[in-house]
């Protein structure tokens, strides 16, 4: 072998490794798990998905979505009928820190950083305790641009929600469009 054709040998191969490196450091924010068992691959796609509603509070901005299936669900009058979401449906609270707006004529709030994705899914099986729902929270970190899933016990979300039990707790319904 010629002395060129080794060191070219050498640079496709520092490439190649560099290459595989950088994919591997690459996040894989579907391959995250919460403490509660959820995760975050169940709900891949999400950002596609429908809007149903956004909320603020004096730290957030939220914006609402949910899966196909919980989609139909609203549609179908659910829980305003009487009846429950089913296995299966799936609501997603995408959550900003806000900032007024520079551009716009008038004072109003948008979203500034990306902090974090509360999820919710409806499996009466995997959840029978919390009236069918599991929950978990990923928080975003956009100065590494990494999500992480909060350590936190994440069955607080049931706490809360009791509170719309009758609404198969679920706070937000399907906004009118």
């Amino acid at each position: 072998m010629t002395r060129k054709s080794m060191l070219a040998i050498g640079i496709i191969s520092v490439s190649v490794v560099v290459l595989a490196g950088t994919a591997i450091s690459a996040q894989d924010k579907y391959s995250l798990k919460s403490p509660s068992g959820i995760a975050f691959s169940d709900f891949r796609g999400y950002e596609d998905w429908a809007v149903v509603s956004s909320a603020r509070t004096d730290e957030v901005l939220k914006v609402i979505v949910a899966n196909p299936t919980m989609i139909e669900a609203y549609k179908a009058g659910v829980p305003d009928n009487g009846q429950p979401f089913p296995d299966g449906s799936k609501i997603v609270k995408l959550q900003w820190k806000p900032k007024k707006s520079t551009e716009a004529p008038f004072v109003v709030d948008v979203p500034d950083v990306f902090t974090q994705a509360f999820v919710i899914e409806k499996d009466s099986k995997r959840f029978p305790k919390s009236g069918g729902w599991g929950y978990a929270l990923f928080n975003y970190e956009a100065a590494s641009d990494k999500f992480t899933a909060d350590p936190s016990p994440s069955d607080c979300g049931h706490a809360c929600h009791v509170a719309v039990k009758a609404k198969d707790h679920i706070f937000h319904p399907y906004q009118k469009r």
